[in-house]
């Protein structure tokens, strides 16, 4: 029996494949890393649509029908808005329904999108996906419509992955795929506010459209498997199918449902994420609000510095994947403890953060400072439970991802409207209490990760040969021991 790592064991399949494997080939320019680019600039459009609003809405709210101020730090606006475009009469209640809404299409989405990206190909989903939702985004300065399309990106994500990164690079390439969201957000949060005071906030939707020209390079530079890529070299191409082991099956169009909704490690997943996504989507929607209601920088001000902490997160997020692989690579920790311990730090630390910036008062130093040291190690999480589909259940990591972001998104449109509802008043108690319910829930998803996380390939995922084999490998075990 071969040692895999200090609690595992290759699986005799598994080893044979790795002795096997060619030598890894370069990385620079190379198929699954150019996938990578590709997926992280994808999702960069992606999380620039979805923060527009975000900004947009500190200009489209009529501030002569609503006090928009925290009381408490009042001082004269230091912002005017000269372009003479429309204005709403929305409250704080109205305005979180509306960043909530923002999310309904793509929670609805969720499943049947990694489902069917298992079964048809992840490249028509994901590249539709952000051309979906740019092209609609073109129509309708509102964009509601785009998140339908939006939903089905990453379960698409997930199942390429499956077919695309071999085991010792898993976690640098999933990494450098989602950091796009940190790196979009980072760009389009000042980039909407000089649009808004520029032109007026509807030109920040049909600008965002141009999202449509990555689709082009998408269709034609991408495709499902190693084995179908007409560009890849063979070098590449038999590294990556032999270090997977063979090509990943296709989801069969039986699930096995009752399996997965008894697996506490599924179950660890899809609520720690949901833990992680309440702080997460609380700052992405309800940052500039914060900034401008309470913090009263104007409005470039305010765009640059609630982007601030997404700089940080993108950087760290793509250390931590290189970190965690290297962890694997040099046999010091288990697949369940690099997640364990990148899931522990993403979430514990940031929620410690979160409840300084409900104390910081009217200090914009503090608040931005701790806000950005929150969100920047919060991006080590990126290596840890968001990417720990693949490692429970990799012939189903798609449909797994649409299960535990279709959970993960209900955050998305709760916390909107939690925090309207809490800072209606507009006080500093109000958004105290957003950033310390915020990071109580963090918390909470770190310690049930903790506790019941795994990285284990669960029985329910495997072949009928594998769980054969993998049965024999247990038995085996308890004898050794």
């Amino acid at each position: 029996v071969a040692r895999r790592g200090p609690t595992t064991y290759w699986t005799d399949s598994e080893f044979l494949h790795l002795l096997s494997c060619p030598t890894v080939p370069p990385q620079c320019c190379s198929a699954r890393y150019n996938l990578a680019i590709l997926m992280f600039f994808g999702f960069a459009v992606v999380y620039g649509l979805r923060v527009n609003l975000s900004v947009a809405m500190v200009v489209m709210v009529n501030g002569t029908n609503v006090q928009p101020f925290c009381t408490c730090c009042f001082i004269p606006s230091p912002h005017t808005h000269t372009q003479a475009v429309p204005q709403y009469s929305w409250d704080s209640p109205t305005q979180g329904l509306l960043l909530g809404a923002f999310f309904f299409g793509y929670l609805v989405t969720q499943i049947p999108g990694g489902y069917l990206s298992g079964h048809f190909g992840g490249t028509i989903f994901l590249g539709g996906g952000v051309l979906g939702t740019a092209a609609l985004t073109l129509l309708t300065p509102l964009a509601a419509k785009g998140f339908l399309c939006d939903g089905v990106t990453f379960p698409a994500m997930m199942a390429m992955w499956a077919c695309w990164s071999p085991p010792l690079e898993r976690s640098r390439l999933i990494t450098l795929s989602g950091a796009g969201a940190n790196f979009g957000a980072f760009v389009a949060l000042p980039l909407t506010g000089f649009i808004c005071h520029s032109l007026g906030w509807p030109a920040v939707f049909y600008m965002w459209g141009a999202g449509c020209i990555w689709a082009v390079f998408w269709f034609f530079l991408v495709s499902d498997q190693p084995g179908t890529h007409p560009r890849i070299s063979e070098r590449e191409r038999d590294y990556i199918i032999k270090s997977i082991g063979k090509e990943v099956p296709k989801v069969s169009v039986w699930l096995p449902v009752l399996p997965m909704m008894l697996s506490v490690p599924l179950w660890a997943t899809i609520v720690s994420q949901m833990c992680a996504n309440w702080s997460y989507y609380t700052l992405l929607t309800s940052l500039p609000t914060y900034m401008d209601t309470v913090l009263h920088f104007d409005l470039r001000q305010n765009a640059f510095l609630s982007a601030l902490p997404y700089l940080g997160a993108w950087g760290l997020s793509l250390i931590s994947g290189v970190v965690a692989d290297s962890l694997l690579e040099k046999e010091l920790m288990s697949v369940t403890a690099v997640r364990k311990l990148f899931t522990l730090t993403g979430l514990l630390l940031p929620a410690v953060f979160l409840v300084a910036v409900g104390y910081s008062g009217c200090s914009g130093v503090l608040a931005v400072t701790f806000l950005t040291l929150s969100t920047t190690i919060g991006g080590t999480s990126a290596a840890g439970v968001f990417i720990n589909q693949i490692d429970i259940a990799p012939r189903y990591a798609g449909v797994l991802l649409g299960i535990t972001n279709t959970f993960g998104t209900i955050p998305g449109v709760l916390a909107p409207i939690v925090t309207g509802y809490l800072t209606q008043d507009q006080t500093l108690a109000g958004w105290r209490s957003v950033f310390c319910l915020s990071a109580g829930i963090s918390a909470g998803g770190a310690l049930i990760f903790t506790l019941f996380g795994s990285g284990k390939v669960q029985k329910w995922a495997l072949a009928e040969e594998d769980q054969i084999q993998t049965e024999a490998h247990a038995e085996r075990d308890l004898l050794i021991t």
